[in-house]
């Protein structure tokens, strides 16, 4: 299977494989099987699996020009996918009660929110910021709605997420996320650890040596 077929299968499995395992029962059936942690690191993978196949896909449809290629354009991921990395590794190094990917040992403290304080949702933002670089930089029709659709996902999420944690955590809530925001350009509070910085780092250049054996072309300007 290939072009415009594989990219909708593609799509189709990215989409369920978002909605199926966070639903009820689904979700409480299998972290009590799994555990929370083996829950979400299986879930995670599985997710980047898949993701990896979508964006494959979406090279191999048939191309159909939405924003044109200007050459100014290519520098967007380039320059904001270091944010992404270090959003993505210090939203997984904090405990997190509001969102998930918050891997973190230790309680949160509501005084001291960390990255938190920036977005409850730091791995949905580096998502947000990730898809809409690589819109700019891909104007065909099918990384228009790749993008499109995950900038979407991750806005809608925060707004979902935010609903959902606070009537499950009732007046909790106020409590622990009076320092917080889904949102912000507010610094974190504190901020992250120096080995959050280099594992971004060593992130950040791992994607970009990985980016043309991986998609298949380069990502450099």
């Amino acid at each position: 299977m290939s072009g415009w077929g594989e990219f909708l299968l593609a799509l189709g499995v990215f989409l369920l494989s978002h909605v199926i395992p966070v639903r009820p029962p689904v979700r409480p059936w299998l972290i009590a099987r799994m555990g929370r942690r083996g829950y979400f690191a299986a879930y995670s993978l599985f997710s980047l699996a898949v993701l990896g196949w979508l964006i494959v896909a979406a090279a191999r449809a048939p191309y159909v020009e939405v924003i044109p290629p200007y050459p100014a354009l290519r520098w967007v991921p380039v320059l904001i996918m270091p944010v992404v990395c270090w959003l993505a590794v210090a939203g997984l190094a904090i405990r997190n009660p509001f969102s998930f990917g918050g891997l973190g040992r230790g309680s949160f403290d509501p005084d001291n929110p960390g990255i938190l304080r920036l977005s409850r949702h730091p791995i949905l933002l580096a998502l947000l910021l990730w898809a809409l670089a690589h819109l700019f930089a891909n104007g065909s029709l099918a990384h228009v709605i790749l993008f499109g659709l995950f900038s979407g996902f991750a806005l809608l999420g925060m707004t979902l997420i935010d609903k959902r944690k606070a009537r499950e955590m009732g007046e909790e809530w106020q409590r622990l996320a009076r320092n917080t925001a889904p949102l912000s350009l507010r610094a974190p509070q504190p901020w992250p650890r120096l080995w959050v910085w280099l594992v971004a780092a060593v992130a950040f250049v791992a994607l970009l040596h990985l980016h043309m054996p991986v998609i298949g072309l380069s990502p450099l300007p």
